[in-house]
């Protein structure tokens, strides 16, 4: 794998540090990523709004759970000091509701960090959503060094440059004796990309194939771990 192999490190804190050539990032079992030497806190997927969205079409789901996911974030940020949090995408599920206030309260509670968004296909709303002067907008990718921070996985990367990104929802099967089995979300490694899971929940899982020189690490909910393949 060269330069850009994947090199894991003992589970400290419950997360994993692992490097891609000279790029280290801890993979967090609050299925987030944080950047040591960035400082940088990376999302994908939240999809704050959707619970809204579930009890407009019937379905009772509280809205509890994105407080959970505030408390969660909020927790990081505590933990790890973070000077930027960045979302990579799908920030708010599609139209608005007043799900959206309430991230914008969340949001100003915020004075130590910036706040990035890398547009997804749900951050639909109008423009003037995002010019509350509490995000930094970045239409399609921010780059930070040679880290390329997209929504969507990018292809045809330029020599050097890792890509961070979400879109995908990855998830991953763990089989156990007889006919047991467990779909877990999972980040997915390769030599020139980083795929979060989804933060949010409700997002669905999508099966991930894995190459020769990919990696996938399951999130487990307290931990993260390698999962091994069969050859």
């Amino acid at each position: 794998m060269g330069n850009n192999s994947v090199k894991e490190k003992d589970c400290v804190s419950n997360y994993l540090a692992c490097k891609i050539g000279a790029i280290c990032f801890y993979l967090l079992p609050e299925k987030a990523i944080y950047l040591p030497d960035y400082k940088a806190l990376l999302i994908a997927d939240p999809h704050f709004g959707k619970a809204a969205h579930f009890r407009k079409a019937g379905v009772p789901v509280p809205e509890t759970v994105h407080l959970e996911d505030y408390l969660k974030i909020k927790k990081l940020t505590e933990t790890y000091h973070p000077k930027s949090v960045i979302f990579l995408g799908d920030l708010f599920h599609s139209d608005f509701n007043s799900s959206w206030l309430d991230l914008e309260a969340f949001r100003s509670e915020f004075n130590q960090q910036d706040f990035h968004l890398v547009k997804g296909n749900h951050d639909i709303l109008p423009e003037e959503f995002y010019r509350s002067g509490s995000w930094k907008v970045h239409e399609e990718t921010m780059q930070m060094g040679s880290i390329l921070l997209s929504h969507e996985p990018l292809s045809d990367l330029k020599e050097g440059i890792v890509n961070i990104c979400g879109h995908i929802h990855p998830g991953v099967t763990i089989y156990g004796q007889g006919r047991q089995k467990l779909t877990l979300p999972c980040f997915f490694v390769s030599p020139k990309q980083i795929i979060l899971p989804a933060f949010g929940r409700f997002t669905g899982l999508a099966k991930v194939d894995c190459g020769k020189h990919d990696k996938v690490f399951a999130v487990t909910g307290k931990k993260v771990i390698q999962v091994n393949f069969m050859s």
